[in-house]
Order: C-alpha cells, then structure tokens, then sequence
C-alpha cells in the first residue's frame, strides 16, 4: 500500500513539475518574441533602461574607464612562500611549533 502512495506522489509532482515546464516555455517564447520599443538615446536590444552599476562609477557619477583587476603572474615557488609565511604566522602554527619541542 505504501509503494502505490509513493508511486501517485511522485506521478503528481512530475505532472506539475512537466506543467510548469511548459508554462515556463511558453512565456520565454511569448517574451521573445515581443519587439522592444526603441529608444532615440541609444540602442538597447532588451528594452530596458541603461544603467550602470555604482561600483563602475566614481565619486561625480562618471564612468571608470581602467581595469578594474590586475592580476600578476606569479611563480610557484612565490605562490609557495607566500603560503608558508601566512601558514607560519598563524596563531595554530606557533602552538604546533611548541608541540614539537
């Protein structure tokens, strides 16, 4: 008895999950297939306004025009260093040392 209420429970949840599915379908077809109304600023394909995020702005409001990450290459043997040095002035690192003595 039990196995046939799980089999109708799952049956159940796979008919909503399947007519969810295709609701989902149907409004991502409908919503692409709307032309967006065009604005005589600038070309947005989305219809939605221009914005930029507040960390791409400085202080007047102007866009940032610079990198904003560097990344430098680095070796193994620096990349190993450096985490010996921050491992070796841990507070867990210097009570290991003191075990060891």
């Amino acid at each position: 008895m039990l196995h046939l209420l799980y089999i109708l429970a799952f049956t159940v949840i796979a008919f909503l999950t399947i007519n969810n599915l295709i609701r989902s379908l149907i409004t991502v077809s409908m919503d692409s297939q709307k032309r967006p109304a065009k604005s005589a600023n600038s070309y947005n394909p989305y219809g939605y306004p221009m914005t930029s995020h507040p960390e791409l702005l400085d202080e007047a409001g102007q866009l940032i025009n610079e990198p904003l990450l560097v990344i430098r290459s680095v070796t193994v043997e620096d990349a190993r260093q450096q985490l010996d040095a921050i491992y070796n002035s841990s507070p867990s690192a210097t009570k290991e040392q003191d075990e060891e003595i």
